[in-house]
């Protein structure tokens, strides 16, 4: 998936074997990491899909910032995302979830 800036530059926002498939509705992860990192408090973000009996797959999000802020954050996704590319389940970690390059930590 691509998208254009305002000097007309393409760029390169998510590969579509990255895409889940939730509900029929086709969803990528980097839009809602977007969205969850565009929370105040929020440090980083990971979205995957996981298996779903009902919908193929759900959204998951692994998010870098307290847990307390869970309620304000869904909230704050209502406002910027579809409500099919909310994610269904979180996981709040301490630990920062991308390296200084911005790739993923898949230790650890």
């Amino acid at each position: 998936m691509g998208k254009l800036n305002e000097d007309g530059f393409l760029y390169l926002v998510d590969r579509r074997m990255d895409m889940i498939v939730t509900g029929g509705e086709k969803v990528y992860p980097a839009e809602v990491e977007g969205a969850l990192d565009s929370y105040p408090v929020v440090e980083s973000s990971c979205v995957i899909g996981l298996p779903d009996e009902d919908l193929g797959q759900r959204i998951h999000a692994a998010v870098q910032a307290d847990p307390s802020i869970e309620s304000a954050l869904r909230e704050h996704l209502t406002t910027v995302l579809a409500r099919y590319k909310i994610p269904r389940t979180f996981e709040f970690v301490s630990r920062p979830l991308r390296d200084d390059a911005g790739r993923l930590r898949r230790s650890g």
